[in-house]
This record gives C-alpha cells, structure tokens and sequence, in this order.
C-alpha cells in the first residue's frame, strides 16, 4: 500500500513540475498564433521605411517585409501607429506586439528591447539646404539642429561629444518630415536624421536638399520586441532568414531602393 502511496506521490509532483514548466514557458508566438494577428508598432511618416500615401495608406519597405514574415507565421498583420517618443512604453504595455520601422539598434535600447540581427545598415546624418555654405560637420558650429524627438538621432548626437557641444542650439520636432519643412523655411539650419529617409525625401520630393558626408554615426537597423518574447522575436528573425535564402528578401529590397543593400544571412 505504501509502494502505491509513494508512486502516486511521484507521479503527483511530475504532473505539477510540467505545469509549472508549460505556465513558465516562453508563449509569445503561441499567443500570437492564436490570436491571428501581429500588431505592428511604427511612426507613420518615416518613408521609406513605413508612411501614409496620396490614398492615406500605411505603406513602405518595412511595411512589404512584415507582411510577408506575417503571411508565413500565418497571421495577419495589424498596423498600428505610435507616438515614436513613447515606443517602448507602447511596447511593454502589450499595445504593440514589435517595433518594425527603421530601428536602429543601440546599446543603450538593447538594455529593455530584444532586438532580432540587423537586416538594413544606417547612419547618422546631417541634411543642409543645397546652397548652404556647409561643407563638413564642422561647419555647423554655432548654427541649429533639429531632429526628431526619442530617436536614434538624439542617442548618435548626445554621445557625439564635441559636436553637440559646438552648437548653439538643438531643436526637437515630432517627426523628421516636420524637421525638414523647418530647415526649408530656415527654422534650422540642419536636420540630423537616418541617411535611408534622408535619401528617400530628397528623391521623392525633389526639394533642394543635400547631404553633409561623412555622417555622424554608423547604424544597423533591428526590430524590437519585449525582452521575455524570445519565441516571437526567433520566428519572426528565422522568417527574415528563410526570405534571404529564397531571395524574397532581395527582391522586397530591390524594388523599393533599386538594389540589394540588404545584410540579413551575409
């Protein structure tokens, strides 16, 4: 009676330990699988990564990429518009399921978001009017910056060191489009900004911007999910993979900037 008595014991504790084991797992991507959706979190002027066109559509390359990573996990993808200064609280809150919309990944986002690889490189750069006299990031001393509020820019300016230092002044707007309309009617006399949008704009408007180069800071793009959802962030990062492999990847990247500067799985 004993011998009964202990194995029941055993099979009892065995029975809870893979409770505790299944409640204390990783469920992200389960969750998402079963509630059908992945909730996209993006500012919704930043082309070419991901913006409003003429019909008021969310679109853009990060935009192409995650519907297809979405139609593979076999999902729907949910769009959902942020305020870029309050990303991560958007994040940790569940509002957003990930931040996919030009991320650059820094040291110092990396201590509260997981970031998958890099698949896009960066940098740092400052936009100047075509006839401004600057030629070289030291030319700006004394003069006004803008850049958009909570992004990386303002993380690459706050450790440039000197060349913060050397301005007169650093103005914060709410997106890099708000920022170059002011550098158009001189409210500033640069934008500092991602050298990807920076391109983009001055194409596709066709406005008398220009370049300062070499740029402030180096980048790599990433997109970020909650640092305990590593199920999701590994799915969705083996999807990108799967799509470098099968040329899916190359082919998104080509038709929105022309060629393949993708990095993911070189």
């Amino acid at each position: 009676m004993k011998r009964y008595v202990v194995w029941g014991a055993v099979l009892l504790l065995a029975m809870v330990g893979c409770t505790k084991q299944e409640t204390s797992g990783d469920l992200s991507l389960k969750k998402i699988k079963e509630k059908g959706t992945l909730v996209l979190g993006l500012d919704d002027a930043f082309p070419p990564m991901g913006y409003r066109n003429e019909q008021n559509e969310i679109v853009g390359y990060d935009i192409d990429l995650a519907r297809e990573v979405a139609k593979r996990l076999g999902v729907q993808l949910v769009l959902q518009p942020i305020d870029w200064n309050a990303k991560e609280q958007e994040l940790n809150t569940g509002k957003i399921d990930c931040i996919w919309n030009g991320f650059t990944i820094t040291e110092e986002r990396a201590k509260n978001i997981l970031f998958t690889k890099p698949y896009l490189k960066n940098a740092q750069v400052v936009v100047v009017k075509k006839d401004a006299p600057y030629q070289k990031l030291e030319d700006l001393t004394g003069k006004t910056l803008g850049l958009q509020a909570g992004s990386s820019a303002a993380e690459a300016l706050n450790a440039s060191g000197d060349f913060k230092k050397s301005l007169k002044q650093v103005v914060e707007f709410k997106d890099n489009l708000t920022a170059l309309m002011d550098l158009e009617i001189g409210g500033v006399d640069g934008v500092l900004m991602d050298r990807i949008v920076a391109n983009d704009n001055i194409q596709r408007s066709g406005k008398a911007f220009r370049i300062i180069l070499p740029g402030l800071a180096e980048e790599e793009f990433g997109i970020g999910f909650r640092k305990q959802d590593v199920a999701l962030r590994d799915a969705v990062e083996q999807a990108l993979l799967a799509m470098a492999k099968d040329g899916k990847l190359a082919e998104i990247t080509t038709a929105w900037f022309g060629e393949d500067i993708s990095i993911l799985g070189r």
